[in-house]
């Protein structure tokens, strides 16, 4: 019995929607970040991006379970000398871009390198309900509706 390695032609995307208002933020990166992947396949190959393409609706009403809302803080640098700057997770979901904290989660969630940088193109966030991609007629994925645990209340 030989081992399947896909090729180009044998990847098939689909368009994946998902719905992230009460959904934990972890559990939610880790589920797009195997779907981005393409580890749910059968016929899943490393070295291929072979996974779907995933848009995230509600990404402002994603939740955090404990107190990560105003503990957890994200630091970046500005390059200059004392130039460490820092954010709660609270902070960057009521700012202006409040999705990128699902796209932090997620492109950590995956291994670093060139092939990581490719499939991070296969994902769409968006704040609110709306998104510019009805006519890939995208199937939904119900996160919610998986595991009670990837819910919570806010």
């Amino acid at each position: 019995m030989k081992t399947f390695s896909a090729t180009p032609a044998d990847i098939d995307k689909k368009w994946i929607i998902i719905d992230a208002e009460g959904v934990v933020l972890g559990r939610l990166a880790s589920i797009i970040a195997m779907r981005l992947r393409g580890k749910h396949k059968a016929s899943f190959t490393p070295h291929m991006d072979m996974g779907d393409n995933v848009i995230v609706i509600n990404a402002d009403k994603v939740q955090m379970t404990g107190k990560k809302r105003t503990d957890k803080v994200h630091y970046w640098h500005t390059g200059y000398p004392g130039g460490i700057k820092s954010r709660t997770a609270g902070q960057i979901l009521e700012g202006d871009h409040p999705e990128r904290l699902l796209t932090k989660a997620v492109q950590r969630m995956l291994p670093g390198g060139k092939l990581s940088r490719q499939q991070m193109t296969n994902l769409r966030i968006y704040a609110g309900a709306e998104h510019p991609h009805e006519a890939q007629s995208p199937e939904v994925l119900d996160v919610k509706s998986m595991n009670p645990k990837n819910t919570r209340e806010g």
